[in-house]
């Protein structure tokens, strides 16, 4: 008898210093959706909504031991892993997850360039995250650039989000996908997941804003939250899906470049 899942989301990525994406993003969006967060960091930005000016990297080792102290004492229903930085780091999650985590689902936003356009994963890390990650996740969720740059295949459209959904669960062994729009021009943002059910293209009109940083993180972790409490794959995403457009609606308007989201909204102090 498997014991019910509590809402404990352990996230592993990098740290934004401005509170819009990363770590900070992470813990709001679980928080606010009534889970349990943990971290393990693996790096310390330097960023605001104008962009990223410094990357410091934590010790593969010490991104570990976080991992260990977390899964020894509090457990994870399931895992969200963000911004990586190397392939070291890539295969000190890999070798913790296989080693503590359980078994638990695995949801892979696969971080590689900041809103503001600095990097924020090395050349070599993208073929360990495609070879080692990609199939231990349960999704994983990918922006079009990230997609072309794990799959190969050009994703300009729809029937390119559908291909490169089908080389990451299909060749490259992931459980599922998320292949987001966002990045694809129009007036509809269209999202395609896939999973053993098949294709499911989620649709939402585009908002005109200047907030949308730490969008990605936030779906992610949202998907992570609705999972950490025993909802499935697909419902995750759809719930997921809404709380990020709401975010968006209610961003506070913080910042001079690309603002952050209005993680709290359900949870609004008086």
């Amino acid at each position: 008898m498997t014991n019910k899942p509590k809402g404990r989301v352990l996230i592993i990525a990098g740290s934004d210093s401005g509170g819009g994406a990363g770590i900070q993003a992470d813990i709001k969006t679980v928080s606010a959706l009534g889970g349990y967060a943990m971290t393990a960091i693996t790096a310390v930005t330097v960023q605001n909504t104008l962009g990223v000016t410094a990357v410091h990297a934590v010790p593969p080792d010490v991104v570990r031991a976080q991992i260990e102290a977390v899964m020894g004492d509090l457990g994870a229903d399931t895992w969200k892993i963000g911004m990586m930085g190397s392939a070291a780091h890539v295969r000190a999650v890999v070798e913790a997850w296989h080693a503590v985590g359980g078994g638990a689902p695995m949801v892979l936003d696969p971080v590689m360039i900041a809103k503001g356009g600095a990097s924020l994963l090395e050349d070599d890390a993208v073929e360990t995250i495609r070879n080692e990650l990609v199939p231990i996740a349960a999704i994983v969720t990918p922006n079009a650039p990230e997609a072309e740059a794990l799959t190969g295949v050009e994703v300009r459209d729809l029937d390119g989000q559908m291909d490169a959904a089908d080389v990451l669960v299909n060749q490259l062994g992931a459980w599922s996908a998320l292949v987001k729009g966002g990045h694809i021009a129009g007036d509809v943002v269209r999202d395609v997941l896939l999973t053993n059910d098949g294709y499911r293209v989620f649709e939402s009109p585009r908002i005109d804003t200047k907030a949308t940083h730490g969008t990605g993180c936030t779906l992610a972790s949202a998907i992570a939250a609705y999972n950490s409490v025993g909802e499935p794959l697909e419902p995750s995403v759809e719930k997921a899906r809404a709380y990020l457009m709401e975010a968006i609606r209610r961003a506070p308007g913080f910042g001079k470049g690309h603002q952050p989201l209005g993680h709290n909204w359900p949870c609004k102090l008086a």
